[in-house]
């Protein structure tokens, strides 16, 4: 069972991205403030759930939350200020977007740069530890994966519907054989299909 907060005297906000890792679309953060006490038998960190789960929990997450946020960077703010940067933006903007200002902030993982004068805890696999970031996660991720399921309609050879945009052999050979769309990440390295001389 995941823990329903870090203290007892602050109103606390779960912060979580999707997309780090992906070679297109945008990365997309969420920051979540449940109710005190809050529980919940399945809710956890996105990557443990499935699809349906996960659809499943959103709708209750905004439908139970005291707030809710979702905040993103583009795939060309990504290339210009890198990853990390473009991680940390995102999760900026999901966090000013809160109706409710939160008084402490849970980010998964080991890095963050602060917002405003917030405090703020970085929880290595928090998504797995605290409700609130779990929250945060399955936001995230179900968020993206409805943004990159549009996007597939209009590059349906890259299998966006599937993969989400990450590095699947599917969407690496696409990009081998069709080239780079619009929305992919032109920093991010694409390994090749195939074993080179030098594997």
């Amino acid at each position: 069972m995941l823990l329903s907060s870090f203290s007892e005297n602050y109103v606390e906000a779960g912060v979580d991205e999707a997309g780090r890792g992906c070679l297109a679309g945008p990365v997309v953060a969420a920051a979540v403030i449940l109710p005190k006490n809050y529980t919940h038998s399945l809710l956890n960190d996105s990557k443990k759930l499935t699809a349906a789960q996960r659809e499943k929990l959103a709708i209750e997450i905004k439908e139970t939350a005291i707030a809710w946020a979702i905040g993103q960077a583009s795939h060309t703010e990504i290339d210009q200020i890198n990853i990390l940067n473009a991680s940390f933006l995102a999760m900026h903007r999901a966090i000013a977007q809160l109706s409710v200002m939160p008084e402490l902030l849970l980010i998964d993982g080991n890095r963050f740069k602060p917002y405003t004068n917030l405090p703020h805890h970085c929880i290595v696999k928090g998504d797995g530890k605290y409700l609130s970031i779990a929250a945060a996660s399955v936001l995230a991720k179900t968020h993206r994966d409805h943004l990159m399921h549009d996007l597939a309609q209009q590059f349906p050879v890259y299998a966006w519907e599937k993969n989400a945009g990450y590095p699947t052999l599917t969407h690496r050979k696409a990009i081998e054989q069709h080239g780079l769309t619009p929305h992919h990440r032109l920093t991010f390295t694409v390994k090749p299909t195939q074993p080179t001389l030098f594997d």
